[in-house]
């Protein structure tokens, strides 16, 4: 990993024009610097259910992102609408991904409550999140690098907050972060697979 690299983690707003665009640009930057050689797997794991609004967030990523990245061999999506991954089985969803993959860098999703002027704004970061932090939680941290997306005010009544968080910001969301990792995913894999073809 290194750890020299000075990369931006300005938070990007769902609201932008170039949401998608700036989305891919610094996703794609994350990925050139700390999935390295030594890492075989790309697991993301997308934290969250369906039985809430606001944290509906991961899920919906992970239903955008499932059927586009079968195509890959070596990433895998955890935390769909369908099989979502949450505070009940978060524990047994990361034993399941460090005994199943090969040296897996892992990328964690997860919605996050926040101040009211950085409500709409994603946030990419390095090393692990730490799920359910906002709720007051005490759940294991997990992920070689995260993205969380602030889907409602923090600090007050924050499982109601969520309930009631409008569905149009989370789907918004979902479709930036989806998309990004989608177009930035497809030109790294194509990259590195013609690198290998050039070496062959």
């Amino acid at each position: 990993m290194n750890t020299t690299v000075s990369l931006s983690n300005e938070p990007i707003h769902v609201d932008s024009a170039t949401a998608v665009y700036d989305f891919d640009k610094m996703f794609t930057a994350y990925i050139d610097t700390y999935f390295t050689s030594q890492y075989k797997d790309l697991v993301i794991i997308c934290i969250g259910t369906d039985r809430s609004t606001g944290d509906a967030l991961g899920p919906l990523i992970g239903h955008k992102l499932e059927k586009s990245l079968k195509r890959h061999d070596n990433v895998f999506v955890h935390g769909t609408l369908d099989q979502p991954v949450h505070a009940k089985n978060l524990d047994t969803s990361i034993d399941f991904i460090y005994k199943t993959y090969k040296s897996p860098f892992v990328i964690a999703i997860d919605a996050c409550l926040g101040k009211l002027e950085s409500v709409g704004r994603i946030r990419i970061g390095s090393g692990p999140l730490k799920p359910g932090a906002g709720v007051n939680k005490t759940l294991p941290s997990i992920g070689n690098m995260h993205i969380t997306g602030i889907v409602n005010l923090g600090g007050f009544m924050e499982y109601i907050v969520l309930q009631n968080t409008r569905l149009h910001l989370v789907m918004k969301m979902a479709d930036t972060i989806a998309d990004g990792i989608q177009y930035s995913l497809w030109k790294y894999l194509k990259r590195i697979e013609k690198e290998q073809t050039m070496i062959n």
